[in-house]
């Protein structure tokens, strides 16, 4: 019978699912239940601002002003001391700005991300926002979206960049339901997770995440643009170069955040005291600044909409510009969990509107009000601080909904973002990883080499040789079991003098007499290239390309003349291959 229905009907309809239908299907899970995630996190954070925040600045009085304002600082501390704990139990994923561990996690680590991150990121932030503290929703919904992403790869056993796209997925999933803003979501993820490197199938998997998630956010929180802001037009051509000064303004901004937020986070960590009262001290502080100044506490978006519609003073949102880089900084630089995409919006809403007012008093007829100038800083010095034009674009046009602003935007983004660029290589999120010798953009293999330290690959028994030993001795020495092809020649005190190679020594290998009259020291190179145990293999590797070497002295940091190792081109390359196998068999 077969063979019959085979010669009757010759051709055969096959149906498979393909790889790309698999993602398209994971993408669509990933994104539903992001938006679900959303929903969990925004409630939570909702409930802990109720009960610490809201009925804390009643019951305390707050609210009465007078003396009782001195008590404001008990806010952010209660969520601080509630911390306290999941800090204790898992200090690594409950405190702090973890961003840039997250982007390490993915781009060189292997991906994996359990459930108890997830939950750890709906609770801390959650403590840390709703008391007061100075940070945003945003870098932690990104961790719970990719998180979960990671959670659907590790059901479905994918690996590599399979895995790293589902969490980019989730991510984008994240901000697209916080925000209701799905294309700055798909944005946020090719831009900032998969640092601009990204495919059609990729691209196609983060866009049905950011959709989906978008799609039950809504369900629960309807269509609405995030911020609420009149309409504002362009008072002509004329206007146009203001906003190209306005970029000009805000990058040297964005990149002073930078810098300050990484100083302070330096100080609380060489601070002598228990990691356990740094958040608390932190929040402390950020309480001080909220009893004169209550505009930097939580995520401030009342105030953000205060500044779009223009009825903010000038002199307020100038000095809020910096209190709010110095609380943010206090919060997260201490231990505080959050993001700091919300103070970003802050800060570049007061910049926007300071600049605004300023060039509306000088130009009244031929500029905006002070709103439109709010507005545009927003997506501006999010852009600048985070090295991502396009996601300040998007997010910017999709919170407002105001068509009109794009040509602003585009202008003060690409501007903002270029100065930024050039007086910080490093955006917020990588600035990290950089001071740790890790170069994200470089590609997971070249970064795979930037994160393993010299000190973890050097060999320790290594030989040195005295520069007053002639080359007869030195050659029986190395004959005897000197195992490599360079020797540190070091002085009487053990300082290293220079180096000599088996390469040094042939060229004289067959002249009897010289071999007892030339010294090492007279035949070794004395400008020596060196490491230190804290470079890391692609410095390395890079070195040993350059000079055509097989190997490098490793010195001491404080003392450069003493060595303390020596590095093999040949063992770089076998780490390397060892840690390429152990991540994709993974």
């Amino acid at each position: 019978m077969k063979q019959y229905f085979r010669k009757v009907f010759p051709i055969r309809f096959t149906f498979r699912i393909g790889a790309s239908t698999y993602l398209i299907a994971m993408a669509l899970v990933i994104g539903a239940l992001s938006g679900a995630a959303n929903m969990l996190f925004r409630s939570t954070l909702e409930f802990c601002k109720t009960v610490i925040f809201h009925n804390g600045y009643h019951y305390l009085g707050i609210d009465k002003g007078g003396l009782n304002r001195l008590l404001t600082p008990l806010l952010p501390m209660t969520g601080a001391i509630l911390l306290v704990p999941l800090v204790y139990r898992f200090r690594s994923e409950a405190g702090g700005y973890g961003f840039p561990s997250f982007l390490e996690k993915i781009n060189i680590q292997d991906g994996i991300i359990r459930f108890r991150t997830i939950v750890l990121k709906i609770i801390a932030p959650s403590l840390t926002i709703g008391s007061g503290g100075s940070a945003g929703v945003e870098g932690p919904i990104a961790q719970i979206g990719g998180g979960i992403g990671s959670l659907v790869g590790q059901l479905f056993h994918v690996s590599g960049n399979r895995m790293k796209l589902l969490i980019a997925a989730g991510a984008a999933g994240g901000i697209a339901a916080t925000f209701n803003a799905p294309i700055a979501g798909v944005m946020f993820a090719t831009e900032i997770i998969l640092l601009g490197n990204f495919e059609l199938t990729s691209f196609g998997a983060i866009v049905v995440s950011a959709g989906m998630a978008t799609a039950v956010s809504r369900v629960y929180y309807g269509a609405n643009p995030a911020f609420l802001v009149p309409q504002y037009d362009i008072q002509g051509i004329f206007e146009t170069p203001i906003y190209l000064i306005l970029g000009l303004f805000i990058g040297p901004l964005a990149a002073f955040y930078i810098k300050a937020f990484y100083w302070i986070k330096d100080r609380f960590e060489t601070l002598q005291m228990s990691p356990y009262l740094k958040p608390i001290l932190g929040a402390f502080w950020v309480g001080c600044i909220g009893i004169f100044f209550p505009q930097v506490l939580s995520d401030g978006y009342e105030y953000i909409e205060k500044a779009f519609s223009g009825s903010m003073v000038l002199s307020v949102m100038m000095v809020l510009v910096f209190l709010k880089i110095l609380a943010t900084s206090l919060t997260l630089g201490s231990g505080g969990a959050g993001g700091v995409f919300a103070p970003a919006l802050f800060i570049g809403a007061m910049a926007g509107g300071t600049f605004g007012s300023i060039v509306h008093q000088i130009l009244p007829e031929y500029t905006s009000s002070p709103g439109a100038y709010a507005m545009v800083g927003v997506g501006a010095f999010l852009a600048a601080v985070t090295h991502a034009p396009l996601t300040g674009m998007f997010l910017l046009f999709e919170m407002t909904g105001n068509y009109k602003i794009i040509v602003p935007i585009m202008f003060a983004t690409t501007i903002g973002t270029f100065v930024a660029h050039r007086l910080m290589p490093e955006s917020i999120d990588t600035y990290e990883l950089a001071r740790k010798g890790i170069n994200i953009h470089a590609g997971r293999e070249a970064t795979i080499l930037s994160s393993i330290k010299i000190k973890d690959v050097m060999r320790r028994d290594f030989m040195t040789v005295r520069d007053k030993v002639n080359l007869k001795e030195f050659i029986d020495l190395v004959i005897e079991g000197g195992g490599g092809f360079y020797y540190p020649v070091v002085d009487a005190k053990g300082d290293m003098v220079g180096v000599i190679s088996l390469q040094d020594v042939r060229k004289v290998l067959y002249e009897e007499y010289i071999k007892e009259i030339v010294t090492v020291g007279e035949l070794a190179t004395e400008d020596v290239l060196t490491l230190t145990p804290e470079d890391n293999l692609a410095t390395a590797l890079h070195h040993f390309a350059e000079m055509d070497i097989e190997e490098i002295p490793v010195v001491d940091i404080e003392n450069p003349k003493k060595v303390v190792g020596m590095l093999r081109r040949g063992d770089v390359i076998s780490v390397y291959n060892k840690e390429i196998l152990r991540r994709e068999s993974e």
